[in-house]
Order: structure tokens, then C-alpha cells, then sequence
């Protein structure tokens, strides 16, 4: 469980081992191949054998892509990975270009004119794979399927084991509903979608609808595997039996068949004639290609478990209630070691972080971090997905701010939280920023909304106090988080780009809006909110939803220029410190609950 501060990867990875993937492209007759960074799972973080791009780039960012040619090669990240792409990623190798403003396919469209370009089509949604294929059209190249993929024969011997973690029953006292229940409702969305069966990939998928968990995915307690599940809810899923424990087939009943993953792709093939629901978004072209072949009608369409997955039921509410008043405990016993030890003693980051996930494993229920968590001194702290390496580590220094993103896995809930701290007493700029990220944040913890309304109608909220300041963030407000599941997870999330879905009640996402001074220091301020019922508004026309804070951990009120705050928001901060006083208070001691009093004092 421990975080350790040593990279997976490094400076030297391109320089080693793009020859060696040059060589096996030549083999296979290809110009080029196109690397993606989600795996056989469409997954974001990855089991180490499934870390290709880093292996290829030794970028391990969690958005990312490259394509390698045999004279030139390019990398491609978003506006979180600006710097770390560049820290890790030997230029003489790698071209830096842009994720979102043309990816992969504007340079193939302009850099592949007759090429051989070769693709895996396990690692590509058939969505992804169409944006690759129209632009390779365009440059008149031709993009081959390859069978086995030329990276994993790179890699050889030194490539680590598929990860066998056990797959194990998560209890109905923390689900809210039993595994056959769901398995009807999904035949039920895959009668309604005039499907027969439906063909899931997602481990997400899997472990919310059989209700269990793995530890194949770091960080995240998921199972890797496949299921087909048919309209009267019975199912097959294709588990390694390696990973399955000897109370999992009791636990699945008689209407899950377990199988290996060697007979997955003769189920499929045994699908002809038949509808298959199959989710393009969730799912690689693999599958599509393989029931096609076989015969089968493809239902383009959702993964059933999304939505119902998404919008927790209140047994799953209440335990995240439950796990973010422990897990509040825990990091605010962290916030008092910082007001206190740390403002004399100025530890480094990888100190840091070690006592922040102490506090954590003395709660007892901790199961692992929910993600690597981000500790951030003075100028790393501007790195919004920065994660300290021995490379990097920096000591806090009196005058600058200690920005630390963290959570926790519970099997009752999964949290994630942002507090930012003042080291020595703050600057006038740092308390407007730091006031400005707060008034906006708080406009997203107390909108009220009528339903269908998505999370891109609210950003603007979270950014308005800053662009008044013109001044704004690079990342997105929110994203959706699991139930003991991953920490994000969609289809619900908060950003300025478009989203479609709309935020339906029991909905968790994050509210993190931040500001970063590029080379001083960064400010965040997060806390996970859950969608609430519609309700009336005293002389209103119409039931509104809104959303209830679950986080409960103290704000720096050392930064907040009260001044800067109206009154309506003046008066959350007292009633939010005063829950957390009163939630969180019970359980702590000595001179710990002493400060969270005064920290949670009225401003």
C-alpha cells in the first residue's frame, strides 16, 4: 500500500527502447505505429505489464499517446502534463505536440502519406480507431491490425506478469443491492436497447454489477476480466482462475458461469445471429471485429452498468458519508501536523506524504490510497498533476503554500481531497487567489439546478470570481468517483468542455477549482458532493436539485481574505466548519482537537 517516490520510468526509456520497437516494426512490415496509453480495458491507470507508452516514451502521465515512425516519433498530452512531459521525455526522441488539438490523427493526416501505420486493435476504441482511420484516408496511408503487438515482443522477458490479484465479494451492507437484483435491471436495459445479450469490458462494470473487488488496477480495487450478460440476466465471466478465491462461485450463484479468458473469444464467436449491446466508448474495436465476424447483429450503444453505477443508492451514499467522516479525521489530524510540526521543522514531500497516509492507516479501515497522493511545495505544488519522485522532492519553505491532493479506498466509500496550506505567514496575493478559488468553489457547493442540467452548465461558476481577476485553471472542476471503485469515473463530470450527460441524483463528483502560479506555488480546494433529489424552493416554480458536501476536513482560514467574501458566503464557511467540528470532532484527542476548535471557529 505504502506510496513509494521512485519512477516507474525514465529520461533514458526512449533512447533504449525505441530501437528495439523500430526493429519489430520492421518485421511486421509497418512505417509506423500508433501508441495509446489506455490498455485491453480501456483503463486510465494501468497494471505495470499494460504500461506500454511509458515503456516506448517513459512518460507514465495518465492521459497521453504517441505515434513512432522510423524517423521521427511524437508524444501527445494535455494541458495537465505540459511540463512532466517535457521532464520526462527525451526531445532528441519525441516531438511534443498537443492531445486535444489534433492528437494522433492531424499527424498522421500530415506526416503518414503512404505509410504502412500499424494499430493494436485490443488498445483502441472503435470511436478512437475511426478518428485514426478517416485521417489516415486523408494521407493516403494504409493502418494495419497487427496480432501480436510489436511493443509486448519489444519488451520481451523484461515486461513484468499479467497482475493475479484475488477477486473477492464486496458485502451487500456496502453495495445496497444484491448482484441479482442489478443483473435483472441490466437484462432489462439490454431488452430495451433490442439487444440479446451485452458484452461488458469495463472492470467497473464487473465489479459493481457481480458485487465484488479485485487488485489488478493500482490504486483502484478492480477485477480485469470480461462478462457477457444475457437479457434474463443470467451471465459468463471470464475471470484468470488464478484470481478466483474459493468463496467467489458461491458468492456468484448459479446464474454467473465462471470461465477463463481463453474461451472469451469462442463465446463471441458462439453469439451469431444474435444482438450484441456493445458500448464503442468502453470497448476496443477487437470485439467488434471479432462479432462481426462471427455474424452477430452489433447494438451500438451504452454500457448498461454506467448510469445505475454512477448514481449511487443511499446505502452507498451513506457509506461514503460514513468513510469521509473517518477519512476527514485522519486529514485532519494531518492539517493539525501541519500547523504545527511542519511550520518549525519545514519537512520535504516524501516526508509529507508518509505522515498524511499514516494518519490514514490509523483509522484501521484503510484499504489502499484511492490514487498516488500529490504534495506540492512552493513551486510543485503549481504542477497540478504533479507527484513527488526522488528527483523532484522539495522541502517546504516559510512564505510559500503546501498543496496536498490525496485520498482514500474504503470499502464503505472512496474519498479525494484537496487542502492547500500556508507555510509561514502568507502574501496579499496569496489570499486573494486563495479567497477567489474558495468564493468559487462555494457557488459550487451551494447552486441549485433543475434537472437535465449537465456539469458543463455549471463550471462557470467554479471560474467566475477568477475570471473577474482574469485569471483561470487548466483542468476540469469535477469528476465523477466510485464507490469503493475508481476515484474518477464518469459519465458525470464538471468542466468547460462539453458533457451530455446530465447530473442525476446520487451522483458523486469532485469540486476542485485551483489557481497556479507557474514556478511559485499552486492553490486547490476540493471536496466531493453528492447530487441530491429535486426539492422545492420556497416561491419557486420548479423542484431543483442541488448538492450535499461529503467531505469534512477544516479550510485554511490563514489565506481566506474574509473581506473578499459576502455574506452568504461568510456564512457557509461557518456552517461547513461547524459540521466538521461536529462530524469529525468525536474523533479526535488531546491538542489535535484543540486546533480543529479554533480552526473551525466562525470567521
Amino acid at each position: 500500500m505504502r506510496q513509494t517516490f521512485e519512477e516507474a520510468a525514465d529520461r533514458s526509456f526512449a533512447s533504449r527502447h525505441l530501437p528495439r520497437l523500430r526493429a519489430e516494426l520492421e518485421k511486421q512490415g509497418l512505417d509506423g505505429f500508433v501508441v495509446p496509453h489506455e490498455d485491453e480495458h480501456q483503463n486510465e491507470y494501468l497494471p505495470a505489464a499494460n504500461e506500454r507508452l511509458a515503456w516506448v516514451s517513459g512518460f507514465t502521465g495518465s492521459a497521453g499517446a504517441a505515434v513512432v515512425m522510423k524517423d521521427r516519433a511524437a508524444i501527445f498530452t494535455d494541458g495537465r502534463y505540459t511540463v512532466q512531459v517535457r521532464d520526462q521525455v527525451d526531445p532528441a526522441f519525441f516531438e511534443y505536440l498537443d492531445l486535444v488539438e489534433g492528437g494522433p490523427p492531424a499527424f498522421i493526416a500530415s506526416q503518414a502519406a503512404g505509410a504502412v501505420i500499424g494499430y493494436d486493435p485490443r488498445l483502441h476504441s472503435p470511436t478512437a480507431l475511426g478518428h485514426i482511420q478517416r485521417a489516415a484516408e486523408r494521407a493516403g496511408a494504409v493502418l494495419r491490425p497487427v496480432d501480436v503487438n510489436p511493443i509486448d515482443l519489444a519488451w520481451g522477458d523484461d515486461r513484468p506478469p499479467q497482475p493475479q490479484a484475488a477477486v473477492v465479494p464486496q458485502p451487500e451492507r456496502f453495495t445496497g443491492e444484491a448482484s441479482e437484483a442489478k443483473r435483472r435491471e441490466i437484462g432489462a436495459a439490454i431488452v430495451a436497447a433490442g439487444a440479446d445479450v451485452a458484452v461488458l469490458t469495463a472492470p467497473a462494470s464487473l465489479a459493481w454489477l457481480f458485487n465484488i473487488r479485485g487488485g489488478d488496477v493500482i490504486r483502484t480495487p478492480l477485477p480485469l476480466g470480461q462478462a457477457v450478460v444475457d437479457k434474463d440476466g443470467r451471465a459468463r465471466l471470464f475471470l484468470d482462475p488464478a484470481k478466483v478465491t474459493d468463496e467467489l462461485p458461491a458468492w456468484l450463484g448459479n446464474e454467473v458461469a465462471l470461465q477463463s479468458p481463453e474461451t472469451l473469444a469462442g463465446a463471441l464467436d458462439a453469439l451469431h445471429g444474435q444482438s450484441v449491446l456493445i458500448d464503442p466508448a468502453q470497448s476496443s474495436a477487437w470485439y467488434f471485429d471479432r462479432l462481426m465476424q462471427a455474424g452477430a447483429k452489433v447494438v451500438r450503444g451504452p454500457d448498461p452498468c454506467i448510469l445505475p453505477r454512477a448514481a449511487k443508492n443511499e446505502i452507498e451514499i451513506e457509506g461514503s458519508r460514513q468513510a469521509h467522516i473517518r477519512d476527514g479525521a485522519a486529514l485532519s489530524n494531518f492539517l493539525h501536523w501541519v500547523a504545527t510540526t511542519a511550520q518549525t521543522e519545514l519537512p520535504a514531500e516524501d516526508e509529507i506524504v508518509t505522515v498524511l497516509e499514516g494518519f490514514r492507516e490509523a483509522t484501521g479501515a484503510l484499504k489502499d490510497l484511492s490514487f498516488d497522493t500529490i504534495a506540492g511545495a512552493g513551486p510543485n505544488g503549481a504542477l497540478p498533476h504533479y507527484r513527488p519522485v526522488r528527483r523532484t522532492i522539495r522541502r517546504v519553505e516559510a512564505g510559500s503554500l503546501l498543496l496536498v491532493d490525496g485520498g482514500g479506498q474504503y470499502l464503505d466509500g472512496t474519498t479525494d481531497v484537496t487542502r492547500t496550506m500556508a507555510i509561514g505567514d502568507p502574501t496579499a496575493e496569496q489570499k486573494d487567489r486563495f479567497t477567489r478559488v474558495l468564493k468559487g468553489h462555494i457557488a459550487l457547493s451551494v447552486v441549485r439546478f433543475p434537472e437535465g442540467t449537465t456539469g458543463s452548465q455549471l463550471d462557470v461558476l467554479a471560474r467566475l470570481p477568477l475570471w473577474m481577476a482574469g485569471l483561470d485553471y487548466d483542468h476540469g472542476t469535477g469528476h465523477g468517483v466510485g464507490s469503493y471503485l475508481g476515484v474518477h469515473e464518469g459519465p458525470q463530470r464538471i468542466a468547460k468542455a462539453a458533457n451530455t450527460q446530465a447530473l442525476l441524483p446520487g451522483m458523486i463528483l469532485s469540486n476542485e477549482p485551483g489557481f497556479y502560479k507557474e514556478g511559485h506555488w499552486g492553490i486547490r480546494i476540493e471536496n466531493l458532493q453528492v447530487v441530491t433529489p429535486a426539492a422545492p424552493i420556497s416561491g419557486g416554480e420548479r423542484p431543483m436539485l442541488g448538492f450535499e458536501t461529503l467531505t469534512l476536513a477544516p479550510i485554511d482560514r490563514r489565506l481566506i481574505k474574509v473581506s473578499l467574501l459576502t455574506d452568504n458566503e461568510r456564512a457557509w464557511m461557518d456552517a461547513y466548519h461547524a459540521e466538521v467540528l461536529a462530524k469529525v470532532g468525536p474523533l479526535m484527542q488531546g491538542e489535535a482537537r484543540v486546533w480543529l476548535e479554533q480552526a473551525c471557529a466562525p470567521l
